[in-house]
């Protein structure tokens, strides 16, 4: 029963080719769509995931000043060397502590120059986030001990100051100071805030101090948690032994404040998750619309073969016959737009992927649940027209012209 009900709605939707493909259209749309929005949220969740990772693994940012809202920066006093060594000897569950010291200056090589962000430290800043060598090395422990003016670059600045040519060993100037280049960092691209990250030069920090700062402060602290050990509780312990280090009362708000890169993380993630349901929500609308197109069609699909359906009934087939035939036919038809649907959003999807420069993210629940629902649009819809056509009176069918 079921493959005669079957053959005979391909029968019909291909009597009326174009009826029937614009009758599926919504569902295509609908179907295309929900994917679409889902696919690409989801790549944009992934992105903001990698960009973040990017920056360090278990990575906190301990900044002078009050957090936003409570206060100003610049208020509080720069931290100390001392501190970070501190963290690294007494709080537990810290893999690395990177003392920070940085400007804005603007680097001259040969005709060509570029202002960038000029960081003051030593190879912890790079072991804390996650930084690698496309070529040369680190620094050594004696330009580190005795402030040599050496330096490594990021991508960004390699392409403006040295275009193709190789930047190991050639001596860049920075405000006054000749420094050499012994090593170019792999490039990390933007991060999650939107900032380039390979737009970047460090240099021991004594040789920071010493030619470009002119005092020992340290503007900012990056710690790095060991795997599997609390954040939460790292955090906990570095702002107590904060408070007892810059002598802060108890009730007395923080002049410092420290940043947990997996908050961070959640909370954009879960922004961007937000978002795509909304997305998606909205996208569904088209799919109920085409539901609506589906039914309409399916009632003038009865009122046209009505003495069809009266001479069947009248020949001894059954009302669940009828129903099952009609039935069948919607779920076809919305089926139909749910394959084609799916074909044209992964399609769409990548192509739109590439040109946000976006991961290509396919969910395929979200396919499964974008099909199933689509043929769940065909029943729904599709049941009233195939009740009006199982319960025609024969004789009445018969005498319709």
């Amino acid at each position: 029963m079921w493959w005669n009900a079957l053959l005979l709605a391909l029968r019909s939707i291909r009597r009326n080719v174009m009826r029937s493909f614009l009758t599926t259209l919504g569902i295509v749309i609908g179907v295309a769509s929900v994917i679409i929005m889902v696919n690409l949220g989801s790549g944009a969740t992934q992105q903001v995931k990698q960009q973040i990772e990017s920056l360090g693994s278990n990575l906190l940012f301990m900044r002078v000043g009050q957090r936003f809202g409570h206060g100003q920066r610049g208020q509080a006093a720069p931290f100390e060397m001392a501190d970070a060594e501190a963290i690294a000897m007494e709080v537990p569950g810290v893999a690395e502590v990177a003392p920070i010291a940085a400007r804005s200056m603007t680097t001259i090589y040969g005709n060509a120059n570029w202002n960038t962000s000029v960081t003051g430290s030593d190879n912890r800043y790079f072991a804390v986030g996650n930084w690698e060598l496309a070529s040369g090395r680190y620094f050594s422990d004696s330009e580190l001990r005795g402030g040599k003016s050496v330096c490594v670059i990021g991508e960004t600045v390699r392409q403006k100051l040295f275009g193709a040519q190789p930047p190991v060993g050639s001596a860049i100037r920075i405000k006054s100071l000749s420094c050499e280049v012994i090593g170019l960092l792999r490039s990390k691209g933007q991060s999650a805030g939107g900032t380039d990250q390979d737009d970047t030069i460090v240099m021991p920090m004594r040789a920071f101090w010493r030619r470009i700062a002119g005092n020992r402060d340290v503007s900012r602290i990056h710690i790095s948690a060991r795997d599997g050990v609390s954040t939460t509780a790292v955090v906990r312990d570095v702002e107590q032994l904060m408070r007892e280090r810059r002598r802060i009362a108890p009730g007395q708000e923080d002049d410092f404040n420290v940043m947990d890169l997996r908050e961070i993380t959640d909370t954009l993630t879960g922004t961007t998750r937000i978002l795509t349901a909304l997305l998606g929500a909205v996208a569904a609308v088209s799919l109920l619309v085409g539901g609506i197109g589906i039914m309409n069609i399916m009632l003038v699909s009865v009122t046209e073969r009505t003495r069809e359906i009266g001479i069947r009934l009248a020949i001894g087939a059954l009302e669940r016959d009828v129903l099952t035939q009609f039935l069948v036919e919607a779920v076809v038809l919305s089926s139909f737009g749910g394959i084609v649907g799916i074909a044209l959003a992964l399609t769409a999807s990548w192509f739109i992927a590439g040109a946000l420069t976006i991961p290509y993210v396919v969910e395929p629940g979200m396919v499964l649940f974008a099909l199933l629902f689509s043929m769940a649009i065909g029943v729904a819809f599709g049941y009233f027209p195939a009740r009006k056509a199982a319960r025609l009176d024969p004789i009445d069918a018969l005498r319709h012209e």
